[in-house]
């Protein structure tokens, strides 16, 4: 893959992941529960972060063994695609403890692979 093509699905993940913590900043777990607005707001983000994340070669994802990359994937699998089996309490607990790990990741892997 391309260094520029990398970079732009990494550029891709970052307002993604923004967004998410955007969208929960103000709400409780209640609250987003009770939102289809939140709800819908955050399942595509994370569909976008996860779409991202597949065009990332395995040697790239290799080196951030910290971040469940099968599972953000598979997310974006069953949101993309099985859309009725999304469950709003797993949509909640990744977007608040697994997005904020995520966030850095980006940052780490365009300087990675640098400038065009």
């Amino acid at each position: 893959m391309s260094r520029r093509r990398l970079r732009l699905y990494v550029m891709d993940m970052l307002p993604a992941i923004s967004r998410i913590e955007r969208y929960l900043a103000d709400l409780d777990r209640d609250a987003f529960l009770a939102s289809d607005l939140h709800l819908d707001a955050v399942v595509r983000n994370l569909e976008i972060v996860g779409e991202a994340a597949r065009h990332l070669p395995e040697e790239l994802r290799d080196r951030y063994p910290e971040i469940p990359w099968r599972r953000v994937v598979g997310l974006r699998n069953v949101v993309a695609h099985q859309y009725f089996a999304v469950d709003p309490e797993v949509v909640w607990v990744v977007a608040k403890e697994q997005v904020p790990a995520l966030k850095n990741i980006p940052q780490h892997i365009l300087k990675e692979v640098g400038e065009e």
